[in-house]
């Protein structure tokens, strides 16, 4: 009997506990904060253990993870290291969704010690991106072609019958992370030159993304892309871009959010009590009667103009009090924009992963396209907590059946890793559409 451990019971835990619960063979003990939230998704089956866990209690989190084979790490990222260096300490295997940081890296000479695999970046974006691109990188160098351009582009999104408010976009968890992306600097390589983008200038720079066989999205720059040069041994690329796809619309009216300084995150204690209209006039030296005026001069914009429109939905010129548990600027935006754009029952989600590259053969070039679009089930599982889940899953089943024999701190970019879990995604409908054009 393999026994795993389930650390974390959010959102995207589901699908993967009913997967490994379905395993021959496997006990789950589910280990969460909330221990009804763990029994919820262990449900009344009999090799399904819920645990209470303060995952601040490293005596009780070290005492888990030796009863234990492997442990999956569905926690906060800054918590992956010591769960890491307690599965080496014990000699235990890991699984985790999220990316390698260095804390997480320096383990791997322990790790390859101890004869354990701390498996990172395993869910769809880290995940599933990685294993779809490795898998045609490696068949065109097989194949002969030498790599002179990669572009890969993700977006989680409503489903277009979902899609009815006119930021094109909805949260299936908490919305800080999302908004916060209007903080973050990009980098990537075009045409042999790197292109720095610093992070109030990030929704500045997005362009229409024809997606095949759905239709046009924008997409913009997401992070660093050039670490992924060396992680994915491409050297002879001149171009490289990891981008971030959404609705048409979207990047415009976060750059309107982003320039009207509506990120900060600095605790203040003049915002309980106000409006947003009071709250937004504050902030620009205006009154709560001509804020809208003033923030499309502000902005430069017309006062039609489709940011206007959308920050008018958002309510933010209206008298609506702002929640009192928001004490930042950044807090009145995300709980704002996730009061207003949650799914709805019985709606769908849609998560799009798009790559491009173009391969060189010597008297040929090709641009060879693959595609996924993946839609969350109607009242069951969201498509994201199915893409982030799954992988991870699998991949835990494989590692504790021998299926894949691996030792330290990997990502799954290795035929051994992404090989049989995206076979075992293909039966699940989880799979990407190739196109070739001979250019």
């Amino acid at each position: 009997m393999k026994r795993i451990l389930v650390l974390g019971a959010g959102l995207v835990a589901g699908p993967l506990v009913r997967y490994l619960l379905k395993v021959e063979g496997f006990t789950v003990t589910v280990a969460s904060r909330t221990v009804e939230k763990a029994r919820a998704l262990i449900g009344d089956v009999d090799n399904g253990v819920a645990r209470a866990l303060n995952v601040n209690d490293e005596t009780a989190l070290d005492a888990l993870i030796a009863e234990h084979d492997l442990s999956i790490s569905l926690l906060p990222y800054v918590y992956h290291p010591t769960v890491a260096r307690l599965c080496v300490k014990h000699g235990k295997q890991m699984v985790t969704t999220s990316y390698v940081k260095p804390e997480m890296q320096a383990l791997d000479a322990d790790a390859k010690a101890a004869g354990v695999m701390l498996l990172n970046e395993i869910g769809v974006d880290p995940g599933i991106d990685h294993m779809s691109a490795m898998e045609v990188i490696h068949k065109i160098e097989a194949d002969g072609g030498t790599l002179r351009s990669f572009t890969s582009n993700t977006g989680g999104l409503p489903a277009p019958d979902a899609n009815d408010n006119p930021f094109g976009y909805k949260f299936s968890w908490a919305p800080r992370g999302v908004v916060m992306a209007g903080k973050n600097p990009a980098r990537y390589l075009k045409d042999g030159e790197t292109v720095d983008v610093p992070g109030p200038e990030l929704f500045a720079h997005h362009w229409p993304c024809p997606i095949q066989g759905f239709g046009e999205l924008e997409v913009y720059p997401n992070r660093d892309s050039m670490p992924y040069i060396d992680a994915y041994g491409i050297s002879s690329v001149s171009s490289m871009f990891r981008g971030t796809l959404r609705y048409p619309g979207w990047c415009d009216t976060l750059k309107a959010i982003v320039d009207l300084g509506l990120l900060d995150e600095t605790e203040r204690e003049d915002i309980a009590g106000r409006s947003y209209a009071q709250w937004l006039a504050q902030r620009l030296g205006s009154s709560d009667e001509r804020v809208k005026k003033d923030v499309a001069q502000r902005l430069g914009l017309s006062m039609d103009a489709k940011p206007m429109a959308d920050l008018e939905w958002l309510g933010l010129f209206g008298n609506d009090p702002i929640p009192a548990a928001d004490t930042t600027d950044l807090d009145v935006i995300a709980s704002r924009m996730l009061a207003k754009m949650r799914y709805a029952p019985g709606e769908r989600d849609m998560l799009v992963m798009q790559h491009e590259f173009v391969a060189d053969y010597g008297e040929r070039t090709e641009k060879i396209t693959a595609t996924m679009i993946d839609y969350g089930i109607p009242d069951g599982d969201s498509s994201m907590s199915r893409l982030v889940g799954l992988p991870a899953a699998i991949a835990a089943r494989m590692i504790l059946q021998g299926e894949i024999a691996l030792t330290g701190v990997h990502v799954p970019i290795v035929p051994e890793i992404y090989e049989p879990v995206l076979a075992e995604l293909a039966t699940m409908g989880i799979s990407f559409v190739e196109t070739v054009e001979h250019l």
